[in-house]
């Protein structure tokens, strides 16, 4: 059929867990079956849903699972608050901090590797706690908008595109 001996092992701890009376909803990251993670698993499903063959979307769409939708651009309003004059904006005034630590960062150190604990401090005085930023990015890549997946896939993170 096309698919992994790990993709129905997961598939058939999120049908135990609905069976047991569990919610979609209450199938989170940190949800496990047997040792697997079922919540980061579905979450994963939801955002590669094009990546899925039929057969696999069909069995997921039975359980009430459907794709993720695809996050908005930034509207206008927060492009003129964020952007003040510099083009389109690429996100929150946050993003914006953990971006320019970011590069400050790879440009002194060569690598886009950061460890989580690392706190970078900007010429302004902010510190940005870099590691932190970078692994919430990742994990929220699907609530992040289509600029701010563009900005970071521009820096060098792969998992952004």
């Amino acid at each position: 059929m096309g698919w992994t001996v790990d993709w129905q092992r997961h598939w058939v701890g999120l049908t135990a867990l609905l069976a047991a009376g569990a919610g979609l909803g209450e199938i989170v990251p940190g949800v496990t079956h047997r040792g697997d993670d079922i919540g980061r698993w579905t979450a994963r499903q939801t955002r590669d849903w094009a990546q899925l063959n039929e057969e696999q979307q069909q069995r997921l769409a039975a359980l009430g699972v459907k794709p993720a939708a695809r996050p908005q651009k930034a509207t206008a309003r927060t492009n003129a608050k964020v952007g003040a004059g510099t083009g389109a904006a690429r996100g929150s005034e946050a993003f914006q901090r953990g971006v320019a630590a970011l590069k400050q960062h790879i440009q002194r150190e060569e690598k886009t590797v950061v460890g989580r604990g690392h706190v970078e401090g900007l010429p302004d005085g902010t510190s940005v706690r870099l590691g932190v930023f970078l692994s919430n990015q990742k994990s929220r890549r699907d609530r992040l908008t289509e600029d701010q997946l563009a900005t970071l896939a521009e820096i060098g993170y792969h998992w952004a595109v």
